[in-house]
């Protein structure tokens, strides 16, 4: 059955494709959701701070939230993009089957496939993109902290709310 044989050729590359989509969306979804921690935990320091009338640590960490966003804005760009890829992936390989059988299907196949692979670049373009900003991010923190740290009064609550000298 030769008809089989040229099926499972044909489906072969998109398979192999569909693997290495699959990594890539894997390890996306582990720095999505690894940012989408910090930023909760920036949103909880930033109220915390509000409550405590630390308006120049809510705002350094408001700018701190605004980063962090943006990198994850580029992470779901990529994730949508490589998902797009998987998806019109798996359908090259149904018109591939297809085309054995309906020969339009094949030139139907070969563009969504190109289509396919551009959206996949565009996915690692993202994923490159966000992956140059995040030490930025990183140091924004440290510098961040650097700055409350060094803030010389602190919030007491056994004093009824004045503010004392921080303890070294």
């Amino acid at each position: 059955m030769p008809g089989v044989e040229r099926l499972l050729q044909a489906f072969l590359s998109p398979a192999i494709f569909v693997s290495a989509a699959a990594l890539l969306l894997l390890s996306l979804n582990a720095r999505l959701m690894g940012i989408v921690a910090r930023l909760r935990q920036f949103h909880r320091e930033q109220q915390q701070a509000l409550r405590e009338s630390r308006k120049d640590e809510a705002a350094a960490l408001g700018q701190q939230i605004a980063s962090v966003e943006e990198r994850a804005e580029k992470i779901r760009r990529a994730f949508l993009c490589v998902l797009t890829s998987l998806c019109g992936t798996i359908i090259t390989c149904l018109l591939l089957g297809l085309g054995l059988y309906w020969p339009t299907a094949q030139l139907l196949a070969i563009g969504l496939f190109i289509l396919a692979v551009v959206s996949m670049l565009a996915g690692v373009l993202f994923y490159i993109t966000e992956i140059t900003v995040a030490l930025s991010s990183v140091q924004e923190e440290a510098r961040l902290l650097a700055r409350i740290q060094s803030h010389p009064l602190r919030r007491t609550e056994d004093r009824g709310g004045e503010n004392e000298p921080a303890e070294a």
